[in-house]
C-alpha cells in the first residue's frame, strides 16, 4: 500500500501558487508518485508543465552528521526567502557544513530471532543448512575485509565540499559490526500447504518471466527497462532484487532466492555516496530486508538492515525531529528536497513499522525513538479536519503546510494506513494510534465520499479549500484492504461494509477501461448523462504503472470473507497484465495508455513494486489457505514485506 504506503510516495498538474511564474521542473519519481523537485535549476519533466512555484522558505544550508550519531553536531541552517515567487533577487549562496566528530562506544544489543512462521519453505536438509551455516560466516569475514578496502572521498554536494573528519570511522564499520550468533530461534514451519493451485502457477510463470528479464539485462541494478533490454537507477542498490527476496521466498522459488541471497551477501554494499529517499528506501530496502530475515531466519538480512537503518537516522537530525527526505548513506549528509523545506506527510509517517521492529530485533531503542517522535509530533498538530491530514509538513517549524487540502491519494494516503497496521503491530495496546485512525474514518465519511452516476459507484473524492473534487488515484485502492483489515481485528462493522463498496469501484476502474487496466488517476461522473460512465480518465492520466492497491485490497476482501469473486476478479487484472504489458524477452512494462488495446504504448519501465507487491499479492489471494501468512500473526509494510504481530511476553 504506500505514499512515492509506497510513499512518498505522480504524472500531475499542480495548481500554482506563484501569479509570476509557469516554470519546468525536474520530477523526482517515488512509489507515490511524482513531485516537483527544483525550482531554480530547470529542466524539462516528462510530465510537462507544470506550475506550482512554492513560496515558502527555503533551506540553503546543509545537516551533514556521521551515520547513527545523535544531534552533537554543529550546524549551520541559512535560511533565505526563495526568489522563486518575489519576482526580484536571488537566493542567499549556500551556507558552510560544519563538521563535529562524536564518538561513542559501540553497544553490545540483544538481538530477537524471528518468530514461529507459518509458511511454507522452499524444502532444505540439514546437511545443507550446515553447509550454508559455514558458507555464511566466510562471507562475513569476506565482507569485513571487503569494507577495510573502501576508499574515503571528497564530496561535492550542491556546491558544499563535504570530507569525513580525520580519525571518524566510516558509517559502515561500525553498522557491520562482527557476525552475529545464529539466531536460537530457528523459524518453525508449519502446516507445509499444499501445491500452488492452478491460478498461483500462473503467478510464479509471470513472476519468472519477470525475473528472466531482470536477471539477463538488469542484474543487481535497479529496475528493468524490458523493452530496450536495459536497467535505470534510482538508488544503484539493486532495488527489484531486494524488493523481490520475500516474494520468491513465498513463491517458493529456492533457486532464485539462493542467487538472490549471494548478490547480497557480495555486492550490496551502502558505504557508497548516494542520495536515497527517506520514505521509500525504508519500505523497499529496510522492510525487504527485515522481511527476508524473518521468513528465511538468515542473521545475513538482519545485518544488512541495521546498516542502512543506521545510514537513514541522519535524515531525523531537523530542529522538529520532522525527517528530511533525503539522505546521503554515504556521507550521512541530510536534506530536503532543493525546492521546499517541507517533506510529504504521508512519507515520514509511513517509515515507523520498519523502524520500531528494527529495534525490536536489535535491542537498539534509537530507530524506534525516533520514529516515533514523528507520529507522536503529528498527532498533536492543528489543521487536521476531522482526522484528516494535510498532505505537507515544515521540517523546521514541525507544522503542516499548504493547508486546506485533504486527499488519500498521493502524498498523504499511507498515514492512514500506518496508523491502523502500527496499532495492530503493537498488539493492539497503543490507543492514540487507535483514535487517530478511527477519527479519520469518521472524516473520510464525513468529506471525501460520494456516489457516481449512473451505477451509484462509491468512492473517496478530494477537498481543496471546502471545494470537493471527484479526483480519485488508483493509490486510493489501497483503502478498501484496510478497512477490511480493521474490522478483522475488531473496529466497528460498517468498516466492512464500506471496504466492500469501496472494493467495487476500484474493480470497476479496471473493468471499465479497454485494456482492463485502471489508470493512475480517475474521475468520476457525478451527475446522471445517459452517455457517460462512471469513470472518466484525462489523457494525462491513463498510464498504469504496475501498480499494486487493487490487487492488494482483493487479497483483504478474499481472506477476510471467503468470497470468490475477489479472486476471479484478481485473474481478470492478471490476465490484463499478461495481455497488455508482458514483454516477450523477459520482463513487464507500465504502458502509457490502457484506453487503446491495440496500442498501450509501453514506457519501457518495470518498477520494483510488480515483482514486490502486485504479483505477491496476486499469489496470495489465490490461495484458499488462511494460515498461509495468517492475518493474526502478521501485518504487511506498504511495500508488502510481511513483519510480524509483537506478541505478549510469555509469563512464567
Amino acid at each position: 500500500m504506500a505514499g512515492q504506503r509506497k510513499s512518498g510516495r505522480r504524472d500531475q498538474q499542480i495548481r500554482p501558487s506563484c501569479r509570476l511564474l509557469r516554470r519546468q521542473m525536474l520530477i523526482q519519481k517515488t512509489r507515490r508518485g511524482f513531485y516537483p523537485r527544483v525550482c531554480d535549476g530547470l529542466e524539462p519533466s516528462r510530465a510537462g508543465m507544470l506550475t506550482h512555484c512554492p513560496g515558502l522558505r527555503q533551506p540553503v544550508g546543509t545537516v551533514s552528521v556521521p551515520v547513527g550519531q545523535g544531534p552533537e553536531i554543529v550546524r549551520k541552517d541559512l535560511l533565505a526567502k526563495s526568489a522563486c515567487c518575489r519576482g526580484s533577487g536571488k537566493a542567499s549562496p549556500p551556507g558552510a557544513v560544519l563538521h563535529q566528530p562524536f564518538h561513542a562506544k559501540p553497544q553490545r544489543h540483544f538481538r530477537r530471532g524471528p518468530p514461529n512462521l507459518q509458511i511454507r519453505a522452499p524444502d532444505k536438509d540439514s546437511k545443507d543448512r550446515r553447509q550454508d551455516d559455514t558458507r555464511r560466516r566466510d562471507e562475513v569475514v569476506g565482507d569485513a575485509r571487503q569494507e577495510d578496502s573502501t576508499q574515503r572521498t571528497v564530496v561535492s554536494w550542491r556546491g558544499a565540499v563535504i570530507e569525513p573528519e580525520q580519525g571518524t570511522e566510516p558509517p559502515s564499520r561500525k553498522a557491520e559490526g562482527p557476525p552475529t550468533k545464529p539466531s536460537s530461534q530457528a523459524p518453525g514451519i508449519q502446516n507445509q500447504p499444499a501445491s500452488p493451485n492452478e491460478r498461483q502457477r500462473a503467478v510464479i510463470d509471470a513472476f519468472r518471466h519477470a525475473w528472466t528479464g531482470y536477471r539477463k539485462f538488469a542484474w543487481g541494478h535497479d529496475e528493468l527497462k524490458p523493452v530496450s533490454r536495459s536497467f535505470s537507477e534510482w538508488f544503484g542498490l539493486g532495488l527489484t532484487l531486494i524488493d523481490a527476496l520475500d516474494t520468491m521466498w513465498i513463491l517458493g522459488l529456492k533457486k532464485e532466492f539462493e542467487e538472490a541471497r549471494k548478490w547480497v551477501s557480495k555486492k550490496l554494499r551502502f558505504q557508497k555516496d548516494v542520495d536515497v529517499n527517506l520514505f521509500e528506501s525504508t519500505i523497499r530496502i529496510l522492510g525487504g530486508l527485515l522481511s527476508a530475515y524473518h521468513l528465511s531466519g538468515d542473521d545475513l538480512f538482519l545485518r544488512k538492515a541495521e546498516d542502512f537503518g543506521n545510514r537513514l537516522l541522519p535524515a531525523f537530525q531537523t530542529p522538529s525531529r520532522i525527517p528530511y527526505s533525503d539522505v546521503n548513506i554515504g556521507t550521512g549528509a541530510a536534506h530536503p528536497p532543493r525546492w521546499t523545506s517541507d517533506s510529504t506527510v504521508a512519507e515520514v509517517t509511513s517509515i515507523q513499522l520498519e523502524f520500531r521492529e528494527l529495534s525490536r530485533l536489535t535491542g537498539s531503542k534509537k530507530f524506534q525513538e525516533a520514529a516515533e517522535e514523528v507520529t507522536r509530533r503529528v498527532h498533536s498538530l492543528s489543521g487536521k479536519k476531522d482526522g484528516l491530514v494535510p498532505m505537507f509538513i515544515n521540517t523546521h517549524s514541525g507544522l503542516f503546510t499548504h493547508m486546506g487540502v485533504f486527499t488519500l491519494g498521493a502524498r498523504a494516503d499511507s498515514y492512514y494506513e500506518y496508523l491502523l497496521k502500527q496499532w495492530i503491530q503493537g498488539g493492539k495496546k497503543e490507543t492514540q494510534l487507535l483514535e487517530d485512525y478511527l477519527e479519520a474514518v469518521e472524516g473520510i465519511k464525513r468529506h471525501l465520499l460520494r456516489r457516481s452516476e449512473p451505477r451509484k459507484l462509491t468512492f473517496v473524492g478530494e477537498l481543496a479549500h471546502g471545494r470537493f473534487s471527484a479526483k480519485m488515484d488508483h493509490l486510493v485502492c489501497f483503502l478498501p484492504g484496510t478497512l477490511a483489515l480493521g474490522a478483522h481485528h475488531g473496529l466497528p462493522a460498517d468498516h466492512m461494509e464500506l471496504a466492500r463498496a469501496l472494493m467495487d469501484t476500484c474493480y470497476q476502474m479496471n473493468r471499465q477501461m479497454e485494456t482492463g487496466l485502471s489508470p493512475e488517476i480517475v474521475h468520476f461522473n457525478l451527475y446522471p448523462q445517459s452517455d457517460r460512465k462512471d469513470v472518466q480518465v484525462k489523457p494525462a492520466d491513463r498510464h498504469n504503472l504496475l501498480r499494486p492497491e487493487t490487487v492488494e485490497s482483493l487479497f483483504y476482501l478474499h481472506r477476510l470473507t471467503g468470497e470468490r469473486k475477489y479472486q476471479d476478479w484478481g485473474w481478470e487484472i492478471l490476465q490484463s497484465f499478461n495481455k497488455y504489458t508482458r514483454v516477450p524477452s523477459g520482463g513487464y512494462s507500465s504502458i502509457s495508455n490502457v484506453q487503446d488495446p491495440l496500442n498501450p504504448q509501453p514506457r519501457d519501465k518495470m518498477e520494483s513494486f510488480f515483482l514486490g507487491e502486485t504479483l505477491k499479492y496476486l499469489y496470495l489471494l489465490f490461495s484458499d489457505d488462511p494460515a498461509l501468512l495468517s492475518l493474526d500473526a502478521y501485518v504487511f509494510n506498504t511495500e508488502a514485506h510481511p513483519l510480524p504481530i509483537w506478541a505478549p511476553p510469555r509469563v512464567g
